[in-house]
């Protein structure tokens, strides 16, 4: 992990510690999901599809040779799901191939995530993080 990784983890810990309460953590989180970067309707594909989720989650990972970074953009066809992936967007995104692949997601735990997600939920963000260090693992 980078400093940049764990600072931006820390940052999202800071934040949501912020909400009394899962309603309105889950509300911060839908609002997380309509800043993504968002991807193209061209590249709502099959070759981007998280396969897992039981809504339809599209990320796409774009590597930047010249500086060694990857950029992550998504979408969803689910709002909460959208979050999720922005959250995860918002941790690996600019970062070099070897950090995404390696990055860990403890702040979801300390967050309490996981443990207020519905099991297929919990699942489909499993898959989101297993297919982006994946994709990454392609340029490392």
């Amino acid at each position: 992990m980078t400093a940049a990784v764990d600072d931006r983890a820390r940052e999202i810990v800071d934040e949501f510690a912020l909400f009394p309460d899962w309603m309105s953590r889950y509300q911060y989180l839908i609002e997380m999901g309509d800043d993504i970067p968002p991807i193209d309707d061209e590249d709502k594909t099959d070759a981007h599809r998280i396969h897992g989720c039981q809504s339809k989650v599209w990320i796409r990972a774009d590597y930047h040779e010249d500086r060694d970074v990857l950029t992550f953009r998504g979408d969803s066809n689910a709002k909460i799901t959208r979050g999720l992936a922005a959250l995860i967007i918002r941790v690996l995104n600019e970062q070099p191939p070897a950090v995404v692949e390696n990055a860990d997601f403890d702040f979801l735990d300390e967050i309490g995530m996981r443990e207020h997600l519905s099991s297929q939920r919990s699942n489909g963000l499993a898959a989101m993080i297993e297919q982006m260090k994946d994709r990454a693992s392609h340029y490392a």
